[in-house]
C-alpha cells in the first residue's frame, strides 16, 4: 500500500524506531527491497535519485514502484532522494510520488529555507510529504557530492523546521556518501543528535549510512571486484543513532555491493549461462538478505 513519509515516521518517531530507505534503479533491485519488506512485515522507504530517473525514466521507475506498492501488504512509501531541480521534483508530485526531498543545504541558510518553501507549498497540495537537508555530509554518490561536512547546528535546525513546515530533516552528525566513507571507524556525533532530538519536533533522517558490510566487499573481491579500503557506519553506531533520535535510515551503497557480488559470482560460477533471468535473480536474492539486517538493525521488524 502506498503511504506518505509522514504518516511512516511520525508513527517510527512515537514508537522510537527506524524505518530504512532503499534506493532503487531497476525492477531487480525494487523486488529486492519489497520481499525483504514484506518478509520482515515491516513498512519501507524505496527511493529514487534524479540520476536514476534520467538512467531509466521516470514513468519507468514510477509504474515498477507503484506495481510494487500496490500489491504489497505492508506501507511502502515512493521518495525522491536528493532532488535539487526544481522540475524533476514538480515531475514526481504530479507523477503520484507520496514524498519528495529538496536539497537546498548547498546554498545559503536564506536560500535553503525559502526554496524548500516553495516546494512544501507545491507538495502540500497533492498530500505530498518534503523532506529537507541542513547541514552538508561528505562523500560521492549519484549527483550528490561534497568534500567536506558541515555539522547540522541545532538550534538553526529548529528555526529551519518552523519556518519551512517540513515532514522529516536529514541532518549531518558525521556520516558520509558512498563505499568510503571514513579513514578509520566512524563515530557519529550523538551528543549533537540528542541536542537536534530534543529541540526538533519531527522525524530525523541520517543520510551516508550504508553499513559496507565486509561480508558483501570479501564476495566482491572473491570474483573480481577492485575495492580499496572501503568503510561504512557499524551497525552499533546505527543502532545508537536511532536510540537517540532518527527514524530514517538511508541505504544505497549496500544494495549496489550487493548486486555487483551477485553478478559477478554467477558469471564466474556458470560461465555457461547467459539467461538474465538466473544471473539478475541470484543478485535478487542476495539484495533482499542485505535489506533484511537492514530493516532488523532499524528496529522496524513487524511494525507494518
Amino acid at each position: 500500500m502506498l503511504a506518505t513519509l509522514k504518516d511512516v515516521l511520525s508513527k517510527a518517531r512515537k514508537r522510537g524506531y527506524a524505518v530504512a530507505a532503499f534506493n532503487t534503479n531497476n525492477m531487480e533491485i525494487t523486488q529486492a527491497i519489497i520481499r525483504a519488506a514484506e518478509h520482515m512485515k515491516s513498512p519501507v522507504i524505496i527511493q529514487t535519485t534524479e540520476s536514476a530517473i534520467e538512467y531509466a525514466g521516470l514513468d519507468y521507475l514510477y509504474s515498477i514502484i507503484k506495481v510494487a506498492a500496490d500489491t504489497s501488504r505492508v506501507p511502502v512509501v515512493m521518495h525522491l532522494d536528493h532532488g535539487k531541480n526544481l522540475n524533476i521534483i514538480k515531475k514526481c508530485i504530479e507523477k503520484g510520488y507520496s514524498s519528495v526531498m529538496i536539497d537546498a543545504s548547498h546554498l545559503s541558510y536564506e536560500d535553503n529555507v525559502s526554496t524548500t518553501k516553495k516546494v512544501v507549498d507545491m507538495a502540500r497540495r497533492n498530500n505530498v510529504s518534503v523532506e529537507a537537508e541542513l547541514g552538508t555530509i561528505g562523500g560521492a554518490e549519484d549527483k550528490v557530492e561534497s568534500r567536506e561536512i558541515t555539522m547540522t547546528d541545532p538550534y538553526m535546525a529548529k528555526d529551519f523546521v518552523e519556518k519551512t513546515g517540513i515532514d522529516a530533516l536529514a541532518i549531518a552528525i558525521g556520516t558520509s556518501h558512498g563505499a568510503y566513507k571514513f579513514s578509520g571507524k566512524a563515530k557519529l556525533d550523538i551528543k549533537r543528535l540528542r541536542e537536534i532530538r530534543k529541540i526538533v519536533k519531527i522525524p530525523l533522517v541520517l543520510h551516508g549510512a550504508s553499513g559496507v558490510p565486509a561480508e558483501v566487499v570479501r564476495k566482491a573481491r572473491l570474483y573480481g571486484a577492485k575495492l580499496s579500503d572501503t568503510s561504512g557506519v557499524s551497525d552499533a553506531q546505527l543502532r545508537l543513532a536511532i536510540k537517540n533520535g532518527i527514524n530514517k535510515v538511508n541505504t544505497d551503497t549496500d544494495l549496489r555491493l550487493a548486486f555487483d557480488a551477485a553478478v559477478r559470482e554467477s558469471v564466474k560460477k556458470y560461465p555457461e549461462v547467459f539467461d538474465p533471468r538466473k544471473i539478475l535473480g541470484h543478485a535478487r536474492d542476495y539484495m533482499q538478505k542485505i535489506a533484511e539486517h537492514r530493516i532488523i538493525i532499524c528496529g522496524s521488524k513487524n511494525k507494518r
